[in-house]
């Protein structure tokens, strides 16, 4: 595994009691609410069993969110129900309709209204997408706010469904600070994936439609899984991962969550033992990745559950890429949607990581392909090409 330098840090508050982030009552409205959306099915679980074999464990699957609901991500699940929940509350508030559902929405009925309406958020790429498609869905104005490093791709992708794109300087989070002052500014609706003291609403919903897409993985996997690998970012799909985990089989299942190096901010705060902000310019291929603030909500959920952090290259990403697809039959999985098969290689074939972990023949592993080729122009050229640094970089397997 030369090229490859990877950290891991177990945990050490691992399985200590904390808050309860996603109620039940929440989830399940959310599970109704999306699974009536047009167009709605489960996406397909991947059995990967060459990957377990090389690997020296007993199964692994993926769970591929390309074909969510057209979108090439699973953030269609979060977005676009936070968008609707936003915009039920502002209709009752403004007395229009008290308990408008997303058919109402969709119907137009409340089209005249609903256009008085702006939402917005700050994006990598994919969440400003689902925003946008939300808005678009249920009749409101979306304004997106995006950094320089997103890709021209994933800006026309957001701008198809009718949505305002402004780019502002610096990071993600500074894009994530700029929408948030536009909206308080402005009187928006800020539908955010991540969250902060006095801001935990809209972002909890974004965070249950994000549990259905684990609740359908548990559903389909032939046995419990013994390991879970997922992405990092801000932390909230692996909080949600974590939570419809917990709700299944307990503490079981080693959950492990997996950033870029550069952009680690999960990693350093369970080093701390606060959340904790990582500086500088997040300069990752795992554009949905780049984050340095933890969001509130998630890190309450991972630092307990998570069982372990790891913070890997950009060029394992690119290798994971090119696994799939160059397996038989191809699975197209984008730069972000790869962290947790290049984590799960890395610690799989490194000795002290695998004892760490657990990990042995008999192992069951869930991983999460939270997107496709979304920038289709990116994701060529790194599947084909060596990509952003230097050499092409060596086989995950083999």
């Amino acid at each position: 595994m030369t090229g490859y330098p990877f950290r891991l840090l177990p945990n050490p508050r691992h399985g200590v009691p904390g808050v309860v982030v996603l109620p039940e009552g929440g989830w399940r409205r959310a599970r109704a609410a999306i699974t009536a959306w047009p167009g709605y099915a489960p996406t397909p679980l991947r059995d990967l069993p060459n990957i377990a074999a090389g690997l020296g464990l007993g199964a692994v699957h993926l769970k591929d969110e390309a074909s969510r609901f057209g979108l090439g991500s699973f953030k269609a699940l979060g977005g676009a129900h936070a968008v609707a929940g936003v915009l039920q509350r502002e209709l009752a508030r403004m007395g229009v309709a008290n308990a408008a559902s997303p058919a109402d929405l969709e119907s137009g009925r409340l089209a005249a209204t609903t256009a008085t309406i702006t939402v917005t958020c700050a994006t990598d790429g994919n969440h400003g997408r689902s925003v946008a498609w939300g808005a678009r869905r249920f009749g409101a104005r979306c304004v997106i706010f995006v950094h320089p490093g997103v890709s021209q791709g994933r800006r026309e992708a957001i701008a198809a469904f009718g949505a305002e794109v402004r780019e502002v300087p610096g990071t993600y989070d500074d894009s994530v600070r700029a929408s948030e002052a536009a909206a308080r500014e402005r009187g928006w609706h800020l539908v955010s994936d991540t969250s902060w003291p006095g801001y935990t609403e809209t972002p909890r919903e974004v965070m249950q439609g994000y549990r259905l897409m684990a609740e359908e993985a548990l559903d389909a996997l032939p046995a419990p899984p013994s390991h879970v690998f997922v992405q990092g970012g801000v932390g909230g799909v692996a909080a949600a991962v974590s939570i419809a985990l917990r709700a299944r089989h307990g503490r079981d299942p080693r959950l492990v969550v997996v950033e870029p190096e550069r952009a680690a901010c999960l990693l350093a705060s369970a080093e701390a033992g606060a959340a904790t902000t990582v500086p500088g310019e997040l300069d990752t291929i795992m554009a949905g990745l780049a984050c340095g603030e933890p969001s509130l909500l998630a890190w309450q959920e991972l630092e307990r559950a998570a069982f372990a952090f790891m913070a890997i290259p950009d060029s394992a990403a690119i290798a994971a890429m090119r696994l799939l697809a160059r397996r038989d039959p191809p699975l197209e999985v984008g730069e972000s949607g790869v962290a947790g098969l290049a984590g799960l290689a890395l610690a799989a074939r490194d000795p002290a990581a695998r004892e760490a972990l657990g990990l042995g023949t008999d192992s069951q592993v869930l991983l999460f392909g939270t997107e496709g080729a979304t920038d289709r122009i990116l994701y060529e050229r790194l599947v084909s090409r060596s990509g952003v640094d230097t050499a092409s970089p060596p086989p995950l397997l083999g």
